[in-house]
């Protein structure tokens, strides 16, 4: 039975404001509760909403080089559908999911342009646009879709959006055949010239997400609990234990597992920073990250989770790594290069190996969606339903380098708008843009048009 009480002078309205439980150095956004989140709820209609009020979220899973296309591709279409051999970590969550066949982005393609397809491939994939082949510091493409949204949502959460990234960071040099680094280690771009550069860092991705104050004041607060030893939620206690005796049996249930949660994401990073580096020679390893690939991920998207669970962000792009990527998977037996492999000129071994990584990355992403599956939003709906989240990359093909037929996965059903549990074959080439235009809509912007977009995508 759902019980309240208001008392030492907690009203109400008070509670209804409550969106952080704040200490010294640090604010910890709150997750969903009915004791706190109707007037909350209220006041998210509109842009950026579900039709019940709740936030909509968007998000974006970058793969490099291209897929197995003969076990990415499912059998099947529309509702009744096998998925290939890369993707059986989903069948649970086939029907929170469409895989899409058809979408392009023909701005990727050599054109006059020549070689240099990996940096195309990143640096149009959320913007549409043709990337200027540069390695000066005139780089242009144009502003990408998250960016678009964000702007809608700027003054709604804390972060107008979060960029995450598993790479180290890179916005000058020159890398893919006469393309700057720019392009392929960003994956949103907050202007035609302006990267925004991600986080790999789980140490400052926490901080940013429940730090309180400026950059200096977060790394202050960091500095004294490293000093004491303390954990975040014991600058906050109090304020913890304060909401917890307003807050009915169900709410004070959700609380005490969400700040567990946090706890645990707290110790994980703690572990990673007292291991090291990777030490993988073909990985720009970013201090502070796990030794483990697959921990580093998981960790990351934990704390998508947070950010969307608490509203601290309705908009997230995270590059699990950069296209053109030579990264080695010795713990799922690839010794070699993903990108080395990726050109695998027919040869059934580089083709089963790249099917073992493409099958590698499928599980994380069931992991993220899974997550978001378990976590209840305002509504009572899961944040996954909530959502919009592609997963895919800029290359179909590793080998021909080609940006037609892309692998692209729409997870979520944005609120209710989308009808899941398909394999939607479009029949013919449609730009990615399109879909990107009708999430713009979904939204809440009026945008006909996006990046290469011919129309808006309505098979969705």
């Amino acid at each position: 039975m759902h019980q309240k009480t208001y008392n030492e002078g907690m009203h109400r309205t008070e509670l209804d404001r409550r969106k952080f439980l704040r200490g010294l150095g640090a604010a910890v956004g709150l997750p969903a509760l009915e004791s706190v989140t109707p007037l909350m709820a209220a006041t998210t209609k509109g842009v950026a909403s579900t039709a019940n009020g709740s936030p909509l979220r968007m998000a974006y899973l970058y793969i490099p080089n291209g897929v197995n296309l003969e076990h990415w591709k499912p059998k099947g279409k529309g509702s009744n559908y096998e998925l290939g051999k890369s993707m059986k970590a989903l069948e649970g969550l086939k029907g929170d999911m469409q895989i899409y066949s058809g979408l392009s982005h023909e701005n990727a393609t050599p054109g006059k342009d020549g070689a240099g397809d990996h940096a195309r491939s990143s640096a149009t994939f959320l913007t549409g646009q043709r990337a200027k082949k540069t390695s000066g510091s005139d780089i242009k493409v144009g502003t990408s879709v998250d960016q678009i949204a964000a702007q809608l949502v700027r003054d709604k959460t804390r972060l107008s959006s979060l960029e995450l990234t598993c790479d180290g960071v890179r916005k000058s040099g020159r890398c893919d055949s006469g393309y700057s680094c720019a392009y392929q280690f960003n994956l949103s771009w907050r202007s035609e010239n302006q990267p925004n550069t991600p986080e790999a860092n789980p140490r400052l991705v926490f901080e940013r997400l429940f730090g309180a104050g400026s950059t200096e004041e977060r790394a202050r607060g960091l500095a004294q609990r490293r000093a004491t030893q303390k954990s975040i939620l014991d600058f906050i206690s109090d304020d913890a234990k304060t909401m917890h005796k307003h807050l009915g049996r169900n709410d004070q249930h959700k609380l005490e597992e969400y700040l567990t949660g946090v706890r645990e994401i707290e110790r994980q990073i703690e572990k990673s920073e007292s291991l090291g580096r990777s030490l993988d020679p073909g990985v720009s390893a970013p201090e502070g990250q796990p030794k483990n690939y697959k921990d580093h991920m998981r960790l990351l998207m934990d704390m998508m989770v947070l950010a969307f669970q608490t509203d601290s962000t309705r908009i997230s792009t995270f590059l699990l790594a950069h296209d053109g990527s030579n990264r080695s998977f010795k713990e799922i037996g690839v010794s070699e290069g993903h990108h080395n492999i990726s050109h695998h000129k027919r040869r059934q071994e580089n083709l089963d190996k790249i099917q073992k990584i493409d099958q590698f990355y499928i599980e994380q992403l069931a992991y993220f969606m899974q997550k978001m599956k378990a976590t209840e939003d305002v509504d009572g709906k899961s944040l996954l339903h909530n959502s919009m989240v592609v997963y895919g990359s800029g290359i179909a093909d590793g080998d021909r380098h080609s940006h037609s037929d892309l692998p692209v996965i729409l997870a979520g059903n944005g609120g209710g708008a989308f009808e899941t549990g398909r394999h939607v074959d479009l029949g013919e080439e449609v730009p990615l843009s399109n879909l990107y235009v009708r999430m713009l809509n979904e939204f809440g912007s009026n945008a006909k048009s996006f990046g290469d977009s011919n129309g808006v995508l309505k098979k969705i």
